[in-house]
């Protein structure tokens, strides 16, 4: 590992490293499958910055109510949600992960705000920093009028498996 690549089966412990612990894969808010499986791809649906209670942690507009760093915060916590449902979806089997092939991020945010990049940066960030290399991925980060319940950020993923 001197190279900063992360075996992908040592998700787990390189989370314990980062101080982070997998919440249980939050529960949909409406009529939809958390994560769906198709051969060697895993389609995740778009996680809320829901903490492990299950609260929403990022309420409001980047650029009214939010600053960057809290959008960046909400990102990465939309992240943790990700690999809680990947979890789930290959059931504990982190050895079948190969990468995140593609993050779609949405950020509520004023018409003014420009910086949906560097938000869901924290999220990209995160899987880098869990993964190393291998968790560099495709993206869209797009500012939207609203989300669900008021959340601030909402991200969806593709992971191939092997």
């Amino acid at each position: 590992m001197g190279n900063g690549v992360v075996k992908l089966n040592n998700i787990e412990k390189r989370l314990r490293e980062l101080g982070e612990e997998l919440p249980r894969a939050p529960a949909p808010v409406a009529c939809y499958a958390s994560y769906i499986v198709s051969e060697t791809l895993v389609y995740i649906s778009g996680q809320l910055p829901l903490d492990a209670n299950g609260k929403l942690m990022a309420i409001g507009k980047l650029g009214k109510q939010l600053n960057i760093e809290a959008g960046r915060a909400a990102a990465r916590l939309c992240a943790i949600n990700l690999l809680s449902q990947l979890q789930a979806a290959v059931g504990n089997d982190w050895n079948r992960v190969e990468k995140p092939l593609k993050l779609g991020g949405f950020v509520n945010s004023t018409p003014e705000f420009t910086n949906q990049p560097v938000v869901i940066n924290g999220a990209s960030e995160f899987l880098i920093e869990v993964m190393g290399e291998r968790g560099m991925h495709a993206r869209t980060a797009v500012g939207v009028n609203s989300l669900p319940l008021g959340a601030a950020v909402e991200i969806d993923a593709i992971f191939q498996l092997s």
